[in-house]
């Protein structure tokens, strides 16, 4: 029963978001010369990413109705720390080693430098679906490996791109990823027990039954989501200060502030980031400082070192 309802769930609405899905993954991305992708390969991608999607919600959904039978009074407890456990899951990308040992090089005794070991620099390929260009320092312990895009090696120098990594190493050293998996796990638990104190107050009322009715499966989703949508300012703001401290650090550890701006103002062109979005915009939506900021930061830097 849970299964049938997790899928024609899923289903339905998925054919709610298709058409805006297509109309930003295809006919925007094309129209500003984003997206390399044919559509045939859009609709495989995301017929692939909809199977992941479903398996999981059947998953979870199927763990959080045997929870609510199992401890109706404290289950979202429990569900808490399975959700909570996903967050740590690996990614998987499409990578080759860098054939360009100079650059190579030149970022790992940079990542030597942060006290950041890595196992090698590798060309991560997205551009046959994307010009959007990107750099990522992933894994752990001996497994991490710094990620630059195909993108941003084509467009880039290898100051820029140095500048670039330098960012993502400082996210590194002040330990940002896991302060983002820990807020991320305040609002699962949050968002699990507001939605088990939503879910006590309609049981007799909406032909629910019980809590562990099935039929109140979408009234989790619904309160979980409203409390995400509501504490997302606070995310972005804490996740805007996490940049601009990266912003600092990179300057600090390169010395180059010429190449940050550069890198910075060649990023907006190619990711179309706007420079200067409006307050409620930033507040909103933005997890990074606007380019306008960061360049005008970059520039107060180069002053005071001066």
């Amino acid at each position: 029963t849970v299964i049938c309802y997790v899928v024609l769930v899923a289903v339905l609405s998925e054919a709610v978001q298709l058409p805006l899905a297509f109309y930003q993954g295809v006919i925007l991305e094309r129209r500003y010369e984003l997206s390399t992708q044919t559509t045939a390969r859009w609709w495989l991608d995301r017929l692939k990413a909809g199977g992941v999607v479903l398996v999981v919600a059947v998953a979870g959904a199927l763990v959080v109705c045997s929870l609510l039978r199992w401890n109706p009074e404290h289950w979202w407890l429990a569900a808490s720390l399975c959700f909570v456990c996903l967050l740590v899951l690996p990614a998987f990308y499409t990578l080759t080693p860098l054939r360009r040992p100079t650059l190579g090089t030149r970022l790992v005794r940079l990542a030597e430098r942060a006290g950041a070991g890595v196992l090698g620099v590798f060309e991560w390929h997205i551009g046959d679906s994307t010009r959007r260009a990107n750099a990522a320092l992933v894994g752990i312990g001996r497994t991490r490996r710094i990620l630059l895009s195909d993108t941003l090696l084509a467009e880039h120098s290898d100051d820029e791109i140095e500048v670039v990594l330098a960012h993502e190493l400082a996210h590194y050293v002040h330990h940002d990823s896991w302060k983002a998996i820990a807020l991320e796990a305040i609002l699962i638990v949050l968002g699990l027990y507001l939605a088990d104190r939503a879910l006590g107050a309609a049981v007799g009322h909406f032909g629910l039954t019980g809590r562990d009715d099935v039929a109140g499966l979408p009234l989790l989703v619904l309160v979980g989501g409203a409390v995400s949508l509501a504490l997302l300012p606070l995310a972005n703001a804490l996740s805007r200060a996490h940049e601009r401290r990266a912003d600092r650090y990179a300057l600090e550890m390169t010395g180059n502030a010429q190449a940050f701006a550069s890198a910075m103002r060649r990023l907006a062109r190619q990711n179309l980031a706007e420079e200067r979005p409006s307050r409620l915009v930033e507040i909103l939506s933005c997890s990074h400082p606007s380019v306008a900021a960061r360049l005008e930061a970059a520039r107060a830097w180069e002053s005071r070192r001066a």
